[in-house]
């Protein structure tokens, strides 16, 4: 059961417009509109993607007169994020460190 939610869990974070969306959710409850402006997307698109991370428990949705307003549901969520991010920067150096020893091989030779 653990292993299953986890996997569930990371299938919610398997898409790119999911991720940015939970990470303009860091400085607190923002609009569909305000998202469709910071991210560059579709009305339609940021709401059906909202309504898979509401589904999931990731957000939590709140009515301030006539615009509803997300939040995370989570704040540990940031702390995942961040991990992703600090792998892939690692990542990236170890890539960027084989590169530049190949280059230096190739210009030897």
């Amino acid at each position: 059961m653990r292993y299953t939610f986890k996997a569930e869990f990371f299938k919610v974070l398997a898409h790119p417009l999911r991720i940015q969306i939970l990470d303009e959710l860091r400085e607190g409850p923002v609009s569909v509109t305000e998202l469709k402006d910071r991210l560059g997307a579709e009305q339609s698109t940021v709401s059906q993607q909202l309504a898979v991370l509401r589904a999931r428990n990731f957000v939590q949705a709140h009515r301030e007169g006539t615009t509803v307003r997300y939040q995370i549901s989570d704040r540990a969520i940031f702390a995942l994020l961040d991990s992703a991010r600090t792998v892939f920067d690692n990542q990236l150096v170890s890539v960027r460190t084989v590169l530049e020893e190949l280059a230096k091989e190739s210009g030897g030779a």
